[in-house]
C-alpha cells in the first residue's frame, strides 16, 4: 500500500512521495525555551519521534531539524503580548541566555526519560541571525517587505496564496477578531520580519542588520534554519495544531516569497492534550510537567504508552485514570516481554527473516497500522498480538514485538536485555542444573527430591512454570531493599517471619497529587 499520511495543506489523507527517492527532509517545530515543558508540549514531541521513527522503519533516509527558539518569541503567535524569553529571565533573574540554556537542558532530559530519539540537527535561533537576515534581504528584493514604526513588515497583500492551508481569506478577516490592531501595519495580518524599535526596546539580545539594530522575529527562524539544513524546498514539515492559522501560514509566505518555489510538500499536525478546562497551555498559568507525574510515582514511559493508545491527529482527554489504565497496561507488557525472554534462557530473539507464518503476520499488520497514517492504537493492538499468539515460540513473539518496537519506542528490547544482564551467570547456571535434576527426579518418580529441589528454588525467589514443552524458571519480583539471589546463596532459615501482607510499595499506585495544576 505505502506510506500515506494527512497533509493539512489540502486536508487530505496523500501517499507519501519523497522530493529525492529513499531520503526524506523533516523539519519539526521545537520549544521555545523560557519554561519546561509540558505534557501538552510533549505529547506533540512523541508525536515527531514516532513519525521519524517510522520513516526510518519503512526504510527511508530521514534528515530530521528541530529549531530551539532562544530569542524574539511573544506570548502569541502574533506580534503581541510579551516577550517570553525576557518575561522568564526578568522572573528569574537570570540572563536571556542562561535561561534558555538551563530550559534546553531541561527539556531534552525530559525527551531522553521518554525514549525521544535527539533529532539529526538541532539549531538554536540565536545561532543562525545572520541566516534570518539572508532570508529577509530575499525578501526585500523580492518587493515583500514595508518599513514602517522601526519594524519591517511582511506584506501579505503582496502573496496571493496567503492563508492557503488554513483556510483564511484575507478580505473576509477583521483587525482586532483575532489579530492585535497595529496601526503601523498595512494589513491586520502583516507580521514583524525584523524588530527594530517597537514595545520591546529593551530587549536583552540585539544584532545589527541592514534595517538597524534589533532582533527578528519569530517566524523568521523556522523558515531560515529549515532551508539552511533541508534546501529551499523539503518533504515534511510537523508541529502542533495551533500552528497552522499564524506561524505555518506566515513561514509558507515568507518561504515561498524569498525563493518563488513550493516550500513544503507534507504538512502534518499533532492535536492538542486537553484537561477539564481545554487546551494546556503555560501563557495560561497552571500546567502539568512531566515531573509532576513522575513525582507521582508514574514512569515516564508509561506516559508515552498513554498517547500512543490515541492516534496523532485526535484530541486527547487527559487524566488521572486514563494515565493510571496506561501504567497497568505497560506493565503488563513489560512483565510479559521479561517472560518470554526468561524462557530464551540466554538465547536470542529469531531474526525476521526466519519468523513464523504467523509472527510474520503480525508484523504485515503492523506495518499496515503504521503507513496508515501513523495508526498507532493499531499497532500497539498488533504487538499485543504478537506476544499472546498460540502458538508463536517466545524467540519469534519477542523478535516480532523488538521489531514493532523500532516504531514504538517503549524501550522493551533495553528492558530486556537489562533484565537479563541483571541476573548472574552462576546463579543462572546453578538454577538450570537444579530445574534438570528435578526434571530427571520426577521422571525416576522420585517425588521427594523433586519437591525438595522446588521447595530450595521457591525459597531463593525462583517461580517454576511447568509445561508440555518443559520446565522453565524465572526470578521473582525483588522486594524493595532485598538482597538478590546468588549462586550458591543458603536459602532463608524455615519459619522466618515474611513481609508483611499489603505493605505500602513505594510508587506502584501512588495517588496523584490533589493539587495539580491544571489549565
Amino acid at each position: 500500500m505505502g506510506l500515506r499520511l494527512y497533509n493539512t495543506l489540502g486536508r487530505s489523507l496523500q501517499e507519501f512521495e519523497p522530493i529525492q527517492p529513499g531520503k526524506v527532509g523533516f523539519y519539526g517545530c521545537g520549544p521555545t525555551v523560557y519554561n519546561y515543558a509540558h505534557i501538552g508540549n510533549m505529547r506533540m514531541y512523541v508525536f515527531e519521534d514516532t513519525l521519524a521513527r517510522a520513516l526510518r522503519y519503512l526504510g527511508y533516509e530521514v534528515t530530521h531539524v528541530m529549531n530551539i527558539t532562544d530569542v524574539g518569541h511573544l506570548s502569541g503567535d502574533a506580534d503581541s503580548g510579551e516577550d517570553k524569553m525576557v518575561k522568564s529571565a526578568q522572573e528569574r533573574h537570570k540572563s536571556v541566555l542562561e535561561i534558555a540554556r538551563y530550559y534546553t537542558d531541561a527539556f531534552f532530559a525530559d525527551e531522553a526519560k521518554l525514549n525521544i530519539l535527539r533529532p539529526d540537527v538541532v539549531c538554536n535561533a540565536t545561532e543562525h541571525v545572520d541566516d534570518m537576515i539572508s532570508l529577509i534581504r530575499r525578501l526585500e528584493a523580492n518587493g515583500y517587505t514595508y518599513f514602517s514604526g522601526g519594524n519591517l513588515y511582511f506584506d501579505v497583500s503582496k502573496f496571493p496564496s496567503y492563508g492557503e492551508m488554513a483556510g483564511l481569506k484575507l478580505d473576509e478577516l477583521k483587525a482586532g477578531a483575532r489579530i492585535e490592531v497595529d496601526a503601523n501595519k498595512r494589513n491586520p495580518y502583516d507580521f514583524v520580519l525584523w524588530f527594530t524599535k517597537s514595545k520591546f526596546e529593551d530587549q536583552a539580545l540585539q544584532w545589527d542588520s541592514p534595517w538597524g539594530r534589533g532582533y527578528p522575529g519569530w517566524h523568521v527562524e523556522c523558515s531560515a534554519m529549515s532551508m539552511k539544513y533541508l534546501g529551499e524546498q523539503f518533504d515534511i514539515h510537523a508541529g502542533g495544531i495551533d500552528h497552522v492559522a499564524i506561524h505555518h501560514t506566515n513561514e509558507i509566505a515568507q518561504s515561498e516569497g524569498a525563493t518563488g518555489k513550493k516550500w513544503v510538500n507534507y504538512w502534518l499536525h499533532g492535536e492538542f492534550l486537553v484537561l477539564d478546562k481545554g487546551k494546556m497551555s503555560k501563557s495560561a498559568g497552571g500546567f502539568l510537567t512531566l515531573k509532576t507525574l513522575t513525582d507521582a510515582g508514574y514512569e515516564a514511559l508509561d506516559y508515552r504508552y498513554f498517547l500512543l493508545g490515541a492516534h496523532y491527529r485526535s484530541q486527547l482527554q487527559f487524566s488521572y485514570d486514563g494515565l493510571d489504565s496506561a501504567r497497568a497496561s505497560r506493565r503488563s507488557l513489560v512483565e510479559r516481554v521479561l517472560a518470554l525472554r526468561e524462557k530464551l534462557h540466554g538465547g536470542e530473539p529469531t531474526p525476521l527473516a526466519t519468523l513464523c507464518p504467523a509472527a510474520k503476520a503480525r508484523l504485515v499488520a503492523f506495518k499496515a497500522a503504521i503507513e496508515d497514517d501513523l495508526s498507532t492504537p493499531r499497532a500497539l493492538a498488533e504487538l499485543w498480538g504478537v506476544l499472546k499468539e498460540q502458538g508463536v515460540s517466545a524467540a519469534d513473539a519477542l523478535g516480532a514485538a523488538f521489531d514493532m518496537d523500532r516504531v514504538l519506542g517503549l524501550g522493551l528490547e533495553s528492558l530486556a536485555r537489562e533484565a537479563q544482564a541483571a541476573v548472574d551467570p552462576a546463579l543462572a547456571a546453578e538454577l538450570d542444573a537444579l530445574v534438570a535434576e528435578r526434571a530427571v527426579a520426577k521422571k525416576a518418580k522420585d517425588y521427594k527430591r523433586a519437591d525438595a529441589i522446588r521447595d530450595e528454588l521457591k525459597a531463593r525467589g525462583v517461580i517454576l512454570e511447568d509445561s508440555p514443552a518443559g520446565t522453565s524458571w524465572k526470578l521473582a519480583p525483588p522486594v524493595a531493599g532485598a538482597t538478590p539471589p546468588v549462586a550458591g546463596a543458603t536459602p532463608p532459615v524455615a519459619g522466618a517471619t515474611p513481609p508483611v501482607a499489603g505493605a505500602t510499595p513505594s510508587v506502584a499506585g501512588a495517588t496523584p497529587p490533589g493539587s495539580a495544576p491544571r489549565a
